[in-house]
């Protein structure tokens, strides 16, 4: 399992993005629409985990998520492992490269929005906020420090 960072010139872009737009998580249209708008510039990406040129799973590394006006930057988002492909750890093997990847660009505190329990603490993250979403849901707030290279 490879896990690749993708810009939108990649020749992979478009295929997560039919893979998002039909995973079985109502998030990945959602995510399809915003690679299709253009809305991962600069350093922001999308990872994709490849086994044997199939996807299997994705996440973002981004300036924002879903909740509007949080003063902290960068998010890792829109997590998703294919039902074929879980419990293998491959979400941590997509947390890990995302916080990789950002500690690399400098960034030294990762964070991202859920309302999983006792989920992302195994991984390292701490919850250290709670919002309210658009959609009405309490959302956990997580941070993690990282291991920059610059």
């Amino acid at each position: 399992m490879q896990i690749q960072i993708l810009s939108p010139m990649d020749p992979l872009w478009n295929e997560l993005m039919d893979y998002a737009e039909n995973c079985s998580w109502r998030a990945g249209k959602r995510l399809a629409q915003e690679m299709r708008a253009g809305n991962f510039t600069g350093w922001e990406r999308v990872l994709a985990a490849v086994e044997e040129s199939r996807i299997a799973g994705y996440c973002t590394v981004a300036r924002t998520d879903c909740i509007p006006d949080l003063p902290c930057t960068p998010f890792i988002g829109y997590l998703f492992v294919g039902e074929a492909h879980r419990g293998a750890r491959l979400s941590q093997r997509l947390i890990q490269r995302a916080m990789d990847y950002l500690g690399d660009l400098g960034f030294d505190r990762v964070y991202l929005v859920s309302d999983h329990e006792n989920l992302y603490e195994k991984y390292g993250f701490r919850a250290i906020d709670a919002r309210m979403a658009p959609w009405g849901a309490m959302e956990k707030i997580y941070a993690q420090e990282l291991k920059t290279s610059k």
